[in-house]
């Protein structure tokens, strides 16, 4: 159970329609306040866009060692660097179970109020 902020973070990434184009964007989420701690947007789905969320994450918050740092088994979550990032905080890693949505919840039902409350109430064209 979760006392206080950055006991656990939660990591996921998604995808936001441009007119001609789509951009996507890594959030990492505090799990106890929900408040997003680091995020980055690029036009390429690259471990360099999930590497930039977490290092703003990590200068702004700067965890303890022992931090759980959640996130699905995405290849860009997974990667050697930003594994890597993690081991060198001391984090202790955890990834959803196979075909499991459920394990975070948090990040997607994130997603979800940011897409229906701002992204699908404009047309961004950049």
């Amino acid at each position: 159970m979760l006392t206080a902020p950055d006991q656990a973070w939660v990591a996921d990434l998604t995808y936001i329609r441009l007119r001609s184009a789509f951009v996507y964007l890594a959030c990492i989420l505090d799990a106890f306040s929900r408040r997003c701690v680091g995020w980055h947007l690029a036009r390429d789905m690259t471990t360099q866009l999930t590497l930039a969320a977490l290092h703003q994450a990590i200068a702004e918050r700067q965890p303890q060692p022992g931090l759980i740092h959640h996130s699905d088994r995405g290849g860009k979550s997974a990667s050697y660097d930003y594994v890597e990032q993690l081991e060198q905080i001391g984090a202790q890693i955890s990834m959803s179970s196979v075909s499991n949505p459920y394990d975070n919840a948090k990040a997607e039902s994130f997603f979800k109020t940011l897409k229906q409350e701002e992204v699908y109430l404009k047309e961004y064209e950049s």
